[in-house]
């Protein structure tokens, strides 16, 4: 950018400024952090102009004063080189930028949260096939994956800092682009803040069984209330338990495939098959999650073997489908663990209870239940892709709502 090209584009800044345009904010600022504009050759007056122009037009939020501070001292610094010096403008610059940092001061002891020394930090204990992948690998895949999708770009940052003007309709200025989901904190706290599980392979589920993925798939009869699961054998739907043949036919709207592809995540182990040696380890996990695939009326019932032990008197488990699901046409069955509560033998809660480390303590295991959105005729999840989220939370036990008027 030349001298004459700079201070164009600074006559432009500053008329989108007097016009009280909702985009100088964004362009200014995006201009005074990506050049140095004394070596452009501005002016030190046209210099301070811009930056008391940008920094007065900052959101009137306290996350945005560092950057308005910043603006406002470096207009200080350059005020004793400019024609306007004055005492008293300088007294006023000097007011406005301790006013600023004693708002900034309030705002950063409001956001700072005391640990109390009483709660001590609560563990939840991980049992899986595979602790490397679900515990580390599977974590940064996840935060891979939320970080690729929902990056703000930096003019989407940028116009973060502005919107004090007055707004007008401009769809199609990507100025002032910046309500992304990617910019709202309660947002990505959800898909960042989480134990995630994923699957090194693709999913697909299914209301027909044209096109199933290659590692093997399952065909399950599900409506509200019911399920039951099936086979096809010799061009007949049949019980999977005892093989009878059923009048049914494969176009039947309550039925639902699922399918798996092989592993496609470089990084899992893929071991051989307990069983059946002839499997190509690429398919014997994929295989084995198949097998122990069940049913919930019309949901999906995917285990992992993920166990998870917690004290149940301090700590509920909410495990939820991923915010992302709906894009790939599904919906999740969504629970909250408050205590052990398997269906099991008597003799696997006898074993469970057998290890000094497990008194006290609750478990029980994370499933994957998802179900096709209406009017949806098939969804594939690709592996690597969040499926399902863990949060701790307070037992109801330990927390109770106060009416405010009550505490005055």
């Amino acid at each position: 950018m030349t001298q004459e090209d700079a201070r164009a584009y600074l006559h432009y800044l500053l008329t989108l400024h007097l016009r009280q345009e909702e985009a100088f904010g964004p362009l200014a600022l995006a201009f005074i952090k990506e050049n140095d504009l004394g070596q452009l050759g501005l002016l030190p007056e046209e210099r301070f102009n811009l930056l008391m122009a940008t920094a007065t037009v900052f959101s009137a939020e306290p996350k945005r004063y560092t950057m308005k501070l910043e603006l406002l001292q470096k207009a200080r610094q350059l005020l004793p080189d400019t024609r306007y010096t004055d005492p008293e403008l300088g007294r006023d610059l000097e007011h406005l930028i301790k006013k600023t940092q004693s708002d900034l001061q309030r705002y950063s002891d409001a956001m700072k949260v005391s640990r109390p020394h009483t709660i001590d930090r609560q563990s939840l204990i991980v049992e899986t096939d595979f602790p490397e992948y679900f515990l580390e690998t599977a974590q940064k895949r996840a935060a891979t994956y939320y970080q690729e999708k929902y990056r703000l770009t930096k003019e989407a940052k940028t116009a973060q800092h502005f919107g004090g003007t007055p707004k007008k309709f401009e769809p199609d200025n990507v100025s002032i682009h910046k309500e992304f989901p990617g910019a709202c904190a309660p947002f990505m706290n959800a898909r960042t803040n989480a134990f995630h599980l994923l699957l090194p392979f693709d999913l697909k589920i299914s209301r027909s069984p044209d096109e199933p993925l290659e590692a093997g798939n399952r065909i399950f009869y599900g409506k509200m209330g019911y399920s039951y699961p099936l086979q096809y054998k010799m061009g007949k739907l049949c019980s999977y338990q005892d093989g009878q043949v059923l009048d049914l036919d494969i176009h039947d709207p309550h039925l639902i495939f699922v399918s798996v592809s092989a592993i496609n995540d470089p990084e899992f182990p893929c071991p051989p098959s307990e069983g059946d040696q002839s499997i190509p380890p690429e398919l014997a996990y994929p295989k084995a999650l198949l097998e122990h695939t069940g049913s919930l009326g019309p949901f999906i019932q995917m285990s992992c073997n993920v166990k998870v032990w917690f004290d149940a008197a301090i700590v509920s488990l909410l495990v939820q489908g991923a915010p992302d699901l709906a894009e790939y046409g599904l919906q999740d069955g969504m629970g909250l663990m408050t205590r052990s509560y398997a269906s099991d033998k008597v003799e696997s809660y006898v074993q469970n209870l057998s290890q000094p480390w497990q008194e006290g303590l609750s478990f029980n295991f994370i499933n994957l239940h998802l179900a096709l959105n209406p009017g949806i005729d098939h969804a594939i999840i690709p592996s690597g892709t969040p499926i399902f989220s863990v949060f701790p939370v307070l037992n109801r036990q330990c927390y109770r709502y106060i009416d405010r008027r009550t505490m005055d």
